[in-house]
């Protein structure tokens, strides 16, 4: 036969394909055995299933490679299918389908409590409390955000989603009760006192007059008529303090906010940018200015230092407020002048109320209230008379203002306890010390008998 014959063109056809796929077969058992090597070499031991059935003795690698030579034989022209070896790293079986398919729910599961102790690490079991009691009373997540202080500074939208986990996730829910169940008494009772005021509380405490002078039976009448409208935590002296501060910001219902006076001119944006020079702005850096106020800078500073060492001297202490507590009174303290950053406290029967400056010290300086540059270097003064009332002289250019009445220059005019002292835009509270003006009154008394 000659090799242009088709039949001899068709034989050595099949045999150069039955050549390629005994080539191609040799190298998946290679490649087979090399994945089986890696498995058992590297010590994993794939798991084998138990059978009923007799055990077969176990196929070496000569006879697993005519076994698949055989298979390959009998099958169809086409490419060859090699039957893998089952190994750590080869296609699991039916029932490890199922543990693999089971694994994705047991991770999210492991996963959800992570995330749930990590949102409780930021979020207490205090803040929780907080946030519940704050709910309770205002019905309002906004003013929740705006009046409760948390251990963290938290946003709006962080509220409201703890708020919305606390109502509809029963695993955080859970978790946050246990935590707060496991609370000291003592701990919870602060956190209850710190709950916000409800508007039915605040309509009750405005009736009472900015007039009056009540005390702390009035507010224990208040709470015993009234006790499923303030919170169990209540107290007549918390009650006192928070009619103080609806006092001093105008919110009773016999109290209206007074207008701006006439003569004050209010700078706004508009007057601010007329005032700025463009031409200024442009200016090249000076550095000979800049050592100059480099050198002013450093004699301001010594001047501070003097002045934080003369601070024992002065007649009136300055006390920075941490909370809205009532003054404690003590046997030298006549009076105290409580602002919202400084209290003032009067030890001696007249004081001199202004703005120090470096050639003139007064004894109480309202400058470390707040922006006083519009306030006399001698604003006024304060005086106690020998009958035990007090007074307040107005020796500035502008007005003083007593409960929303002003005080024009050169007149007077007696200050009462609970008192809001309005100066500049700077308002204070006027308290006395009851008991020893009560004391001073009656030796004036028995001075005037003898």
């Amino acid at each position: 036969m000659q090799a242009g014959d088709p039949v001899v063109g068709a034989a050595m056809g099949v045999a150069g394909a039955q050549s390629r796929s005994e080539d191609e077969e040799s190298l998946g058992v290679k490649d087979v055995k090399r994945t089986a090597t890696q498995a058992f070499g590297s010590g994993v031991v794939p798991k084998r299933r138990s059978s009923s059935r007799s055990i077969k003795r176990k196929k070496f690698d000569d006879e697993l490679v005519e076994s698949s030579l055989v298979k390959s034989s009998s099958r169809v022209k086409g490419p060859p299918v090699i039957e893998p070896v089952r190994c750590s790293g080869s296609e699991p079986s039916s029932s490890e389908k199922k543990k693999v398919q089971k694994n994705p729910q047991s991770l999210k599961k492991s996963k959800q409590p992570l995330h749930i102790t990590k949102d409780l690490g930021r979020w207490k079991p205090t803040d929780d409390l907080l946030l519940i009691n704050a709910v309770l009373q205002t019905t309002d997540l906004t003013s929740v955000h705006l009046g409760v202080k948390f251990s963290c500074r938290f946003t709006l939208r962080e509220i409201k989603e703890r708020w919305y986990a606390l109502l509809y996730d029963p695993v955080i829910s859970k978790l946050a009760w246990q935590a707060m169940r496991q609370l000291h008494p003592e701990a919870i009772a602060a956190i209850q006192s710190k709950a916000l005021f409800s508007q039915a509380e605040e309509a009750l405490l405005a009736k009472i007059g900015s007039t009056s002078q009540p005390k702390l039976d009035v507010f224990q009448e208040l709470l015993s008529k009234h006790p499923g409208v303030f919170h169990p935590s209540r107290t007549p002296k918390s009650l006192l303090v928070h009619w103080q501060l609806l006092k001093q910001y105008y919110l009773l219902d016999d109290q209206s906010v007074q207008p701006l006076p006439k003569g004050d001119q209010v700078l706004n944006f508009s007057d601010a940018e007329q005032m700025v020079d463009d031409v200024k702005l442009k200016e090249s850096r000076d550095e000979v200015l800049e050592h100059e106020l480099m050198i002013s800078d450093r004699h301001q500073k010594r001047e501070i230092r003097q002045l934080e060492q003369e601070l024992p001297r002065w007649q009136v202490l300055v006390d920075s407020i941490t909370g809205m507590s009532m003054p404690d009174f003590d046997n030298q303290t006549l009076a105290a002048l409580r602002g919202r950053m400084v209290r003032y406290l009067m030890r001696s029967r007249e004081i001199t109320l202004g703005r120090a400056t470096k050639d003139k010290q007064i004894d109480v300086d309202l400058s470390l209230e707040g922006p006083a540059w519009k306030i006399s270097r001698k604003q006024g003064i304060i005086k106690l008379k020998n009958n035990g009332d007090f007074f307040i002289a107005n020796e500035g250019r502008r007005p003083i203002y007593i409960d929303g009445r002003p005080v024009l220059s050169g007149n007077k005019w007696k200050l009462n306890n609970n008192s809001v002292v309005e100066i500049a835009g700077l308002r204070f509270v006027f308290l006395i010390n009851l008991e020893l003006i009560s004391l001073i009154k009656a030796e004036a008394a028995k001075m005037t008998q003898q």
